[in-house]
């Protein structure tokens, strides 16, 4: 064994926190393990392990040499996944289940490039602003918007989306706007839910206290688009993704109620069945869409239609 067959190994015993789980990984006796990291101790002159019958700990010469050795393992183990995924290629069917709104805006606009470069790779897109059953209906991917059930499968966040109170400049002309949050319960207010449900924004600033405040969601549903385009039609005030009104904010057709109080930011993430073997199609869809959407998701998807 080299030098640096010793630091990995030595990284992985560390890693693993005892030689026995580490020889059982590599298919190695403990013994073989412990004559390994004697030979890389006389080698750099340190002793890098403290050792005993109970517990395995690292010098402070150990802890930095580890330091060095884990990035070396890890870099060449990312190396490696990265010439896995050249040489296979994202191929077959992707089952991909999302919001009604997120799948028109973002999800077409992230992947299309992928599936332009994978020939070979098919889109079976399950737009729906319920929650599907992922096992059922064999959902290799699903996008959460907003706080997440406690499940088994796997969540990574992808971004975050603050969220803007809104109306159009006719409203505000027509009905005036709030000047505080308690102001807010005497507008219409449209609202990602179900109707006959009490409705409560909750808004923050620096130096005031939190206000909760119950509002009147005289106009309820579950699809953020149809409540934009209701809330242009000079109906109250909605609650929406910054991403999603920045366009006619930025033409001056939509202001902002209460600019000074901000909202909690919403969560978008992206739901897998595991962690750990994912197959190319859907690391690389994963890696899609987080790009598009730090990119600027619909912002820049509108630049690049205006090219």
């Amino acid at each position: 064994m080299d030098r640096l067959k010793r630091m990995a190994l030595f990284a992985r015993v560390v890693e693993l926190g005892a030689m026995s789980a580490a020889a059982r990984e590599l298919g190695m006796t403990p013994s073989a393990v412990s004559q390994q990291l004697r030979q890389l101790e006389a080698e750099t002159g340190v002793a890098l392990l403290h050792r005993s019958t109970r517990r395995l700990a690292t010098t402070e010469a150990g802890q930095a040499y580890y330091e060095g050795c884990a990035a070396m393992l890890h870099a060449a183990q990312s190396a490696e996944r990265r010439l896995g995924d050249l040489r296979d290629a994202p191929r077959g069917e992707l089952r991909v289940a999302a919001p009604v709104t997120f799948a028109t805006r973002h999800l077409a606009p992230a992947l299309a490039p992928l599936l332009r470069e994978y020939p070979e790779l098919s889109l079976r897109l399950f737009a729906e602003d319920r929650q599907i059953d992922l096992l059922g209906e064999r959902i290799d991917l699903a996008i959460r918007v907003g706080s997440l059930a406690d499940s088994s499968f796997i969540a990574r966040r992808l971004t975050e989306w603050r969220h803007l109170l809104v109306a159009t400049r006719a409203y505000a002309a027509e009905h005036g706007l709030p000047q505080s949050p308690e102001e807010l319960g005497t507008h219409p207010m449209l609202i990602l839910s179900v109707l006959n449900q009490p409705q409560f924004v909750e808004l923050h600033r620096v130096g005031a206290q939190t206000r909760r405040v119950r509002v009147d969601g005289r106009i309820a549903g579950n699809n953020a688009e149809a409540l934009k385009q209701l809330m242009l039609q000079h109906l109250g005030i909605a609650r929406l993704p910054e991403v999603d009104i920045a366009s006619e904010l930025a033409e001056g057709r939509v202001v902002q109620v209460l600019p000074e109080w901000q909202m909690s930011p919403i969560g978008v993430y992206a739901v897998t069945m595991r962690r750990d073997s994912q197959p190319p199609k859907v690391r690389m869809a994963i890696e899609a869409l987080r790009d598009y959407l730090l990119a600027g998701g619909s912002a820049a998807h509108a630049a690049h239609r205006d090219d």
